[in-house]
């Protein structure tokens, strides 16, 4: 076992920053209630896969660009997952069978480590838990053409580097700006929920002792 698959597992074992770590790349002014999603009980449920796997001596996991259409996250870029199907097992299976599709994984190779704290994304209505999983190598990667435009295979430690967040002002809604944070990659801007999923899992990682 690596030494960053020992770190992965074991801050996961430890209390999550929550949303102390998702606010650092919240945009701007902060909706204080997405984070009260308890109160929530009729928001759909979702999961996503924050997927490692080695390639070259580092460790990578995937980002995938929506193609654009009308919708709340038409052309964004997001983890791989989706919504809670009927025939789902639990939160976990959700994740790993939208990996599947979506990016073309072979989720019995996947090992889950564990997840991070869930995050209410107010533009869907959803809630997401966000599962965190590991492949012993890369995997052969088959996007969906009809859910993803591209994969951004991205280094974790890009994620870690300040360099690679900034911030922007955004028209969202065709009226209503922000100026929100982001991850800049592979000159895409990962911004709104999938940026504060990743930003608590920096948080965790730069805190953990």
């Amino acid at each position: 076992m690596s030494d960053f698959e020992r770190k992965i597992r074991a801050l996961l074992q430890q209390p999550l920053p929550g949303s102390r770590g998702q606010i650092k790349m919240s945009p701007r002014p902060v909706n204080e209630s997405r984070f009260q999603f308890k109160q929530r009980p009729n928001a759909r449920e979702g999961a996503v896969l924050i997927l490692f796997y080695p390639d070259q001596g580092e460790f990578y996991l995937p980002l995938i660009k929506r193609p654009s259409y009308e919708g709340a996250h038409g052309g964004q870029v997001s983890l791989p997952g989706g919504k809670l199907e009927e025939g789902d097992e639990n939160l976990i299976d959700t994740a790993l069978r939208e990996a599947e599709e979506e990016i073309g994984i072979d989720r019995s190779q996947v090992e889950v480590l564990g997840q991070m704290s869930q995050l209410y994304i107010p533009a869907s209505d959803f809630v997401v838990l966000p599962v965190v999983g590991i492949m012993s190598e890369k995997p052969n990667f088959k996007p969906d053409s009809y859910e993803v435009a591209r994969i951004l295979l991205t280094p974790f430690e890009r994620l870690l580097d300040p360099n690679y967040r900034k911030e922007k002002r955004m028209t969202i809604s065709h009226q209503y700006q922000i100026d929100s944070p982001f991850y800049d990659i592979e000159e895409e801007v990962v911004w709104g929920a999938t940026a504060m999923i990743l930003s608590e899992l920096v948080t965790a990682w730069e805190e953990f002792e």
